[in-house]
């Protein structure tokens, strides 16, 4: 019998990711090493296979073209799950992690059947399409020896959208599953009703996210192993049951977001359970004041009661339980917050200790709270997320919260906080900080964390300048400071913000032009400058914005930099629903509307309208092909529009309307293919109105050409002077023609036919002549 290789219990199949696109000799030679390691380890199964995954590794090439080896900036390849092949062969593996390698085909259920020791499978985040192969259920070792499977998360649902009932079924075959994790797929199905009775042994149940319907199964009190139950997010009814709390062994319990309802009866008993540290009830229908059987989860640390119908203050055993993480918004709750809330004291309640220094997470927003903040705030040292977003706040923001030093995501807008700015530490971690549509009446403070990646100041009654000290924010990618009263000109610092990709001063009193440094933002994707009192001309440089030439379409640093910071403690659904970075309001397709920040990178606008400037549109402007929108309406723009705007091959909204522009407009807008806006009215514009392509299809309102001096076509129903005239118009006229020939006819031939009538009555004797008159006798004839 051959002896199984011990030194390979563990065995993680993974990519490499280099920090460059250049490949640095010194990674060359570790790869090299790495390979010759592997390769003699397994040079003992004689197979081929083994080395032809890493022929390509080689001293005489750039590790950047190696398979498995990605540098970063190059697209991951695709590889077929048949380089999967050589570890079937390694009897002895007992832990498997091929997770996020872009590995696409079926699933190799043949050779992981080959895998008699594996305890644990991790496939996550790849692209496996077709069904869970049956062998991988229908071997009795399987059935024996499997404790944990991981077939999940995000990437992997293209597998599990084939997934149908008789397979889920066969996953219940598994006896000594202790781990099912089929969250964040496509799943369409009823929970089984016999699961609890298939799956004695499971302690960690995940459903979570994806579109399971019915009931929760009543077997699930039978798993009297469970510690973890997450279902949320899927389009569960009916009631949740009580005896969802009965486990002993219960630590996290995740039921929100569905269609469930709670029972608000006031006698519904629910048993304390000490070892319950998280309960998810989001969205679960829960009425009135905050059910005092929470009170009797003595160990709870992290609960959401968002997204209900909760009202009244917060009582006072409830802000004293000590917790980690607590969720409230989308309630309405009024009155004040205690300073117990983040008191440092502990307070003896029952037979618990409690402490304020543990809150980590609070977020109230969008309820009734009113008052000041209590002072002791910045008690609170592990407060990293604080969302106190449109209640009705007031006063001003004590200099405790921003001294705290874990802070790094603090939402305070459309409040009624006022006075003056707190003094931020610039070493502290924060990135996002929010103060937008309060009552601040100073000028734009100056003393922000250096790694602030989010400002939002706009909506406030600031006044000034924009101060020097901002371009201290080396890492800022979204400035916000519309709706204020801010005035001067623009600087010439701002080029130094290298990272801008968003900057948003529409609706202040900035003056002068323009200026050139500007386009030293090679970042900037967004620029709203629109609703001042700019003059000058449009700079032909807008051409050097590469940001809005070619979008990425990559995250945003803030949504990457949150992510590492919430998953060492906190679930990624969790962390979502914390991450409540405000849309970015634009004036889009006439009107205004937000812009999700998680989908912020795939837009691009440019907006200069209603300013004062003035000159001719440059043709530099169509080469921005990323831009989505271009507003630089109600401003003095004379001449031409640039036939270069028909390369703004992105573009969605293209407003040039109250200018004085003339000409007519370009034929080469009809290869705008994405265009659905064109707004050219109050201009001096005329001729044609170009109707092909995308300007013949897409809905035209005529108000978009009214007020110009010319303009003509299908499109506003004004026909051009060089058109065929229609058949009635042209039957009218010939009828006309005819009748003026007929007349004609008849005043030339009447005289015409007259003295022909006469000269053929002469010829035929008709008429005679009289004889001439003689003045002389005439001679005799004789008579004979």
């Amino acid at each position: 019998m051959e002896r199984p290789c011990p030194l390979l219990t563990l065995f993680s199949f993974f990519f490499f990711f280099l920090p460059c696109l250049s490949c640095p000799e010194y990674q060359k030679q570790a790869l090299l090493q790495f390979k010759s390691s592997i390769l003699a380890i397994t040079s003992s199964f004689n197979s081929s296979d083994d080395s032809d995954q890493l022929q390509s590794w080689n001293s005489s090439s750039s590790c950047c073209g190696w398979g498995e080896v990605e540098c970063r900036g190059i697209p991951r390849p695709q590889v077929e799950s048949i380089i999967l092949a050589p570890l079937f062969h390694i009897r002895s593996l007992k832990r498997l992690y091929i997770s996020d390698n872009n590995i696409q085909g079926e699933i190799p259920g043949v050779g992981l059947a080959n895998l008699s020791n594996l305890v644990l499978l991790d496939m996550s985040g790849n692209n496996f399409k077709g069904s869970i192969p049956p062998q991988l259920f229908g071997y009795q070792i399987f059935e024996s020896f499997i404790w944990v499977v991981v077939l999940s998360p995000e990437n992997y649902s293209l597998m599990m959208k084939k997934l149908k009932n008789g397979m889920l079924l066969s996953i219940l075959c598994l006896k000594g599953l202790e781990i099912l994790d089929l969250s964040q797929n496509d799943l369409s199905l009823e929970i089984p009703t016999e699961i609890g009775n298939y799956l004695p042994n499971i302690s960690i149940l995940a459903l979570s996210n994806n579109r399971l319907t019915g009931g929760i199964p009543s077997s699930l009190q039978r798993l009297s192993k469970l510690e973890q139950l997450f279902l949320h997010n899927n389009l569960l009814t009916g009631e949740i049951p009580t005896w969802l709390f009965d486990f002993r062994g219960l630590t996290e319990l995740y039921v929100g977001g569905n269609r469930l309802v709670w029972n608000n009866s006031v006698n519904v008993e629910i048993a304390p359970n000490p070892r319950l540290r998280r309960l998810y009830l989001k969205s679960c229908g829960l009425v009135g004041e905050i059910p005092k059987w929470i009170s009797n989860q003595t160990g709870l640390r992290f609960l959401d009661l968002s997204k209900n119908n909760l009202r009244g203050e917060l009582p006072e055993w409830f802000v004293e339980m000590g917790f980690e993480g607590l969720i409230l918004s989308d309630n309405e709750f009024t009155g004040s917050l205690s300073p117990r809330l983040f008191s440092g004291l502990r307070l003896g309640f029952g037979s618990r200790l409690f402490s304020g220094l543990a809150l980590g997470v609070l977020a109230l927003s969008r309820n009734n709270f009113s008052g000041e903040l209590p002072q002791n705030i910045g008690f609170a040292t592990f407060l990293w997320v604080l969302t106190l977003r449109e209640n009705n706040f007031s006063g001003p923001i004590p200099q405790s919260l921003v001294q705290c030093q874990a802070l790094q995501l603090l939402d305070l807008s459309r409040n009624r906080f006022s006075g003056h700015f707190p003094v931020f530490n610039p070493e502290r971690r924060i990135t996002y900080i929010d103060f937008s549509f309060n009552d601040f009446s100073v000028e734009v403070p100056t003393a922000f964390p250096v790694g602030t990646r989010f400002l939002a100041l706009g909506g406030n009654k600031l006044s000034g300048g924009l101060p020097f000290n901002l371009t201290n924010l080396s890492n800022l990618e979204r400035l916000e400071l519309q709706d204020n009263n801010l005035a001067g000109e623009l600087p010439n610092f701002l080029s130094l913000i290298s990272t801008l990709q968003v900057l948003n001063l529409r609706n202040n009193s900035f003056q002068g032009s323009i200026p050139q440094s500007i386009f030293n933002l090679r970042s900037l994707r967004i620029l709203d400058v629109s609703n001042n009192n700019l003059t000058g001309e449009i700079p032909q440089e807008f051409h050097s914005l590469v940001g809005m030439i070619e979008t990425p379409n990559l995250p945003s640093l803030i949504i990457e930099t949150k992510h590492v910071a919430y998953s060492a403690e906190w679930f990624w659904d969790e962390a979502q629903a914390l991450l409540e970075f405000r849309d970015l309001v634009v004036n889009w397709k006439k009107s205004k509307q937000g812009i999700s920040t998680n989908k912020l990178n795939i837009y691009t606008l440019l907006d200069l309208s209603n300013n004062q400037l003035s000159g001719q549109i440059p043709t530099s402007l169509g080469a921005l092909k990323a831009l989505k929108l271009l507003n630089i309406s109600s401003n003095k723009l004379f001449g031409k529009i640039p036939t270069s705007f028909g390369d703004l091959e992105a573009i969605e909204t293209l407003d040039l309307s109250h200018n004085k522009l003339s000409g007519s407009i370009p034929s080469t807008l009809i290869k705008l293919q994405q265009l659905t806006i064109l707004d050219v009215s109050n201009n001096e514009l005329m001729g044609r109105i170009p109707d092909g392509g995308q300007m013949g299809t897409m809905v035209l309102d005529p108000n978009y050409f009214a007020n110009n001096s010319g303009l003509c076509g299908i499109q506003i129903r004004v026909p051009c002077p060089e058109e065929q005239p229609t058949p009635s118009v042209k039957m009218e006229e010939d009828d006309h023609k005819e009748s003026w020939l007929l007349w004609e006819s008849v005043w030339i031939g009447y005289p015409i036919g007259l003295l022909l009538a006469i000269r053929i009555m002469f010829g035929i004797g008709y008429f005679t002549l009289p004889p001439p008159f003689n003045h002389r006798h005439p001679l005799q004839r004789p008579i004979r």
